[in-house]
């Protein structure tokens, strides 16, 4: 099977693999990994600066110090304040500053990122879960599509991957499978569907390089599909996470005055902030080594997608991703 597809081309990476930008998990070690082993790491700036406590210029160049391959950066465009629109704008900036040339952009209309970013030759691929986004993606001028399916990690979308590819291949936009993918049975089969690469998640929380908690990672190789599910309770919308006694005991669905408050005009960005920054409260003291909560399950908020049923060992990155290459090429 032949690994140069469009995305590659695009980008210069030796492989068809994104490692995708989380929130906690994407510490810079992980990232640097990521793009040294052949795929392309994407930082993702919350975690790298609130959580992982870098200053943002500081953070990428630590990263550029670990590989001089390409990187790309996660611009969560969706305007919930001023100032944080504010500082996602300096971040491009600065991104772009350091030689950054690929931005996955996630929620709302990614038009600004494509302008800013086109002077510079940058590439943009927009996260979407279904048609309506897409073709807004389009519309905007972004180059390419994280197709979000069923099987992720995180916020999931609704369609299995070959139902979501199906439904935007006319677009005719390199699109990159995001969900299910954590061994090489389902990387090589992205790739026959038509996908131009994968984007990996869960895969890589369960990783030397990555930082977040041992009993996070021991949790994703123990377990099954039937112990992911979806909980709302964390932003709003369904989060695909790990079933633990915590999450039992908040439950999975939100009240009914936080669901009348996310479908009013005026209340949905101030009660979406709220979920949020609750969200990401909890999430960084439960998921990353030396949090509060990190190793206590009955406390924990671990994400993770149902690629957990093929994860069966902590590797390092640059073995998971020959291994993944080798397959392909001898298919």
């Amino acid at each position: 099977m032949n690994l140069d597809t469009a995305f590659t081309r695009a980008t210069g990476v030796a492989l068809p693999i994104i490692g995708g930008p989380m929130y906690p998990c994407s510490n810079p070690e992980l990232v640097a990994a990521v793009s040294e082993a052949g795929g392309l790491g994407v930082v993702q700036p919350v975690s790298l600066t609130y959580v992982h406590g870098h200053d943002f210029r500081a953070g990428l160049r630590q990263i550029r110090a670990a590989t001089t391959k390409p990187i790309g950066f996660n611009a969560l465009i969706e305007a919930s304040s001023r100032t944080y629109q504010e500082r996602m704008v300096k971040w491009v900036a600065i991104a772009l500053e350091e030689g950054v040339r690929f931005f996955v952009t996630s929620l709302g209309n990614p038009r600004w990122v494509v302008d800013a970013v086109r002077p510079f030759g940058g590439i943009v691929y927009h996260d979407v879960t279904e048609r309506k986004w897409a073709l807004k993606a389009r519309d905007a001028g972004v180059q390419g599509l994280i197709a979000v399916n069923r099987r992720a990690g995180g916020h999931a979308g609704a369609l299995t991957p070959e139902a979501l590819f199906n439904d935007l291949g006319d677009l005719n936009l390199p699109m990159i499978c995001a969900g299910g993918v954590g061994g090489e049975r389902e990387f090589i089969d992205a790739l026959r569907v038509g996908y131009a690469g994968v984007q990996l998640g869960t895969r890589l929380i369960a990783t030397v390089e990555c930082t977040a908690s041992e009993p996070y990672k021991q949790a994703i190789l123990t377990a099954d599909e039937s112990d992911i599910v979806l909980t709302e309770r964390l932003s709003g919308v369904p989060v695909a996470v790990i079933r633990t006694p915590y999450i039992d005991r908040i439950g999975t669905t939100i009240g009914p005055l936080a669901r009348r408050l996310f479908r009013g005009r005026r209340t949905k960005k101030w009660i979406r902030s709220f979920f949020a920054l609750r969200a990401a409260w909890d999430l960084k003291r439960t998921s990353i080594r030396g949090g509060a909560r990190a190793d206590d399950p009955s406390r924990a908020i671990w994400q993770a997608g149902r690629s957990v049923a093929t994860i069966e060992a902590i590797e390092p990155v640059a073995r998971i991703f020959d291994r993944f290459a080798r397959a392909a090429r001898n298919t």
